[in-house]
């Protein structure tokens, strides 16, 4: 039991802190099994990459941002219930999922500028904004380069990189472990030789490692995120992600507080870290722990979240 709870928080340590032209339907880099009810899939061209994005419902625009190792499938069991009351849009990140994976571009100002090129091209003036992992990070980026454009935020489990990520512990605690996959993300070209076409043994230990419930993330959704991040292109582009937190925390020293009201969705492992940072970087937020959940907040507990989404933005 100690030792269960010592590997929980040091994991906290660092999720916490870390932690063509136009729209069409092509259908490149996904299968039909990605595909939800009431939803369509698209590719627009914005900002010099093309995003692929999932939409469906009606109302006010909610855009909706996953982070590493998965795609906008991280949502899937929550986006039936919002489309009946938003406009949901669901987009793969830069390198992430079907969208582009160029070279670069990996920051997270360059990628809310990407998110914020889509909504305008979607016809949205003013969208909310949900993200989660790197997703959150860059939904924070997103509030605070285009405030005019950000109704409400919600960031989920993960805040901006800050200084805070030079002091992640390098040696785990007897029974636990490190957010190593930080420092393994630094790596070039190493990632790609070793997980290409294996990626699916990396996912199995995240969930094994960073899930209260590892079976609540179910067979076909670590099969369509083990096949999108199964080629060497889609690994490199994740570990970009992670290899721009340098330039993201030189970024966020010159951002002001977020003006938009802002929800911390915060799992057990991050809860006391959201407490503690929000007051410093939001005028307005509200923080509310999701218990029973581990890092994978819409899929452990998919009720919870929709339930939590659903009353802040509406």
């Amino acid at each position: 039991m100690d030792m269960e709870l010592n590997r929980r928080s040091v994991f906290a340590l660092g999720a916490g802190a870390a932690l063509a032209a136009g729209t069409g339907t092509a259908r490149a880099g996904r299968s039909p099994e990605q595909d939800l009810p009431g939803f369509r899939h698209g590719y627009t061209q914005v900002n010099g990459v093309r995003l692929h994005h999932v939409t469906g419902g009606r109302g006010k625009p909610l855009v909706l941002l996953a982070g590493w190792p998965q795609t906008w499938w991280a949502y899937h069991r929550i986006m039936p219930a919002l489309a009946t009351r938003f406009r949901v849009i669901a987009v793969d990140l830069r390198g992430q999922g079907s969208s582009e994976k160029p070279r670069g571009g990996f920051d997270k100002k360059t990628m809310a500028t990407d998110v914020h090129e889509l909504v305008k091209r979607l016809g949205h003036t003013k969208v909310d904004v949900v993200g989660h992992d790197i997703g959150a990070m860059t939904a924070f980026a997103f509030a605070a380069n285009f405030p005019e454009a950000t109704g409400k935020v919600a960031f989920l489990d993960v805040l901006h990189p800050d200084e805070s990520f030079y002091q992640l512990p390098l040696l785990p605690p007897p029974g636990g472990f490190t957010p190593w996959w930080f420092a393994f993300n630094q790596v070039q070209q190493l990632p790609e030789q070793l997980l290409a076409g294996r990626f699916r043994h990396l996912l199995d230990w995240l969930f094994a490692n960073t899930a209260f419930t590892p079976s609540a993330i179910d067979e076909k959704s670590r099969r369509i995120y083990a096949g999108a991040y199964d080629t060497p292109d889609a690994i490199r582009a994740g570990n970009g992600w992670y290899q721009a937190f340098h330039q993201d925390i030189a970024d966020g020293k010159t951002y002001a507080k977020l003006t938009p009201p802002v929800l911390g969705l915060a799992s057990v492992l991050s809860h006391d870290q959201f407490l503690g940072a929000l007051p410093n970087v939001a005028e307005r937020f509200e923080v509310v722990r999701v218990d029973g959940s581990g890092h994978w907040l819409t899929e452990e507990q998919p009720d919870v979240v929709a339930r939590e989404i659903t009353r802040f933005f509406s």
